[in-house]
């Protein structure tokens, strides 16, 4: 996090020149004494409830139009519908959800044409994502291939020298029947399928893989874990000094190399072969020049320390994720993986490998009533979809990958996000306009 010497001493003048050295004195200086903080009822997540705690909130201008605007009637009717999804309830949030499609999926799980919500205050996304299904749609559907799946959760343990570590990770290792059943023990739908171990010094970690049914599990596994954990303090003859039931090494919502040793949630991958007039009537571009785009990016990604090679796979699966009830904090490591394009006699062979999607089509946020319409939608809601979901969304990134390079390469990438999220029409001309040709406003790019 180092900033370059011009630029810090820039930014300090700027601060102390424009306060006085008493004022940023008082300002930076900890706060403490005067009144108790206010406490925000907690009784219920009832609309009664949620008006308790909106009259705790400052009675600041614009206040009486936030409440409205949060807890309106719809909210108000199913504020009890969020008690598991939520604490301190004071309202919803409405996002805009657009439709993208259809994108033909031919999956192992997945089969058919899929028409997908995706909720974004991003003008262009839809349109882009659309693009980009209807495009793989007309090639045929792209194939997609769940992997693996599985969630882990990595509990830590702390001993006072190297010798009680091993002793340690022997006991575990030659425990492991008697781990795997605590753990499921605690769920009908939690299977514990591997068990890693990492040893660092005096600390060992235990890296659980789970199967979760068609749950996304974070939760789920966290139970379990925390169950393996208790009985390890119980049973084991080398006790820990100190443990917690997570110590940083599963990868949990965040961005890791890990990603391509292993999977958390869902591992998937697909496929689509664009033929070169197809390619050139709805992206106005070449196998060729997607090919040659996907090269330099490629190398623009490890030059700027990317893990994984990809355009934008966050932008439509936060968007799914957001519209169908998951986890959108995942998004930080299910935007991990890799996107491929090449040149295929004369076509496009295009790819993405997707290898963190942490999708469930039953609890969580998929029982809300919006995000259960949602699923609804693509007739994937409750149990036995899950893994049709994630093979959805693998489809649906190797669509977005499409539009976005094409719209890049046939110089569109400006003047699309212009004319969609600014309603202009831009005049320029791009520097390989003789390779393409503009978008109509029926042919979007992002």
């Amino acid at each position: 996090m180092s900033i370059d010497h011009r630029h810090a001493s820039a930014s300090l003048r700027s601060v102390l020149l424009s306060r006085s050295p008493e004022l940023l004195a008082r300002q930076l200086a900890p706060k403490s004494g005067g009144d108790p903080l206010p406490e925000l009822p907690r009784d219920s997540a009832s609309a009664d409830g949620a008006m308790r705690r909106w009259d705790t909130l400052p009675h600041a201008e614009g206040i009486d139009g936030a409440r409205a605007e949060l807890l309106d009637g719809s909210a108000a009717d199913r504020a009890e519908q969020f008690a598991r999804n939520v604490e301190n309830f004071i309202g919803t949030v409405k996002v805009p959800v657009g439709i993208a499609g259809p994108l033909r999926v031919n999956g192992v799980h997945a089969q058919g044409l899929y028409w997908v919500p995706l909720a974004t205050t991003e003008a262009a996304l839809v349109a882009s994502y659309s693009r980009g299904a209807r495009l793989v749609s007309e090639a045929g559907g792209c194939t997609a291939v769940t992997i693996n799946e599985g969630v882990s959760r990595a509990p830590g343990f702390a001993f006072r020298n190297i010798y009680e570590a091993g002793q340690f990770v022997a006991w575990a290792v030659a425990n492991l029947s008697a781990l795997r059943a605590v753990a499921e023990s605690t769920s009908r739908y939690a299977r514990l399928q591997d068990m890693r171990v990492s040893l660092e010094g005096n600390h060992v970690y235990l890296i659980f893989d789970y199967s979760t049914g068609d749950a996304a599990g974070q939760n789920m596994v966290t139970i379990a874990t925390q169950a393996v954990c208790e009985h390890i303090a119980r049973e084991c003859p080398m006790q820990a000094q100190y443990s917690f039931v997570e110590a940083n090494h599963s990868g949990d919502k965040k961005a890791s190399a890990q990603s391509f040793m292993s999977v958390r949630g869902k591992s998937v991958t697909a496929e689509v072969v664009i033929p070169a007039d197809l390619l050139k009537r709805r992206l106005h571009t070449s196998p060729k020049m997607m090919s040659n785009y996907w090269h330099m990016s490629a190398v623009g990604g490890v030059l700027s320390g990317t893990i994984g090679v990809q355009g934008h796979y966050a932008n439509g699966i936060a968007a799914l994720y957001l519209a169908t009830g998951q986890d959108v904090a995942c998004v930080a490591e299910s935007a991990v993986g890799v996107t491929r394009f090449e040149l295929a006699e004369d076509a496009l062979y295009a790819a993405v490998t997707l290898p963190n999607l942490i999708v469930g089509t039953v609890g969580g946020g998929t029982v809300l009533p919006s995000q259960r319409a949602c699923l609804d939608i693509m007739g994937l809601r409750g149990e036995g979809h899950s893994k049709a979901l994630a093979e959805v969304c693998a489809g649906l990134a190797l669509a977005g990958e499409l539009s976005i390079v094409g719209a890049i390469v046939a110089g569109e990438f400006t003047s699309a996000h212009e004319r969609l999220a600014r309603g202009v029409q831009s005049p320029r001309r791009s520097p390989s306009s003789h390779d393409s040709a503009r978008s109509s406003p029926e042919e979007p790019a992002r």
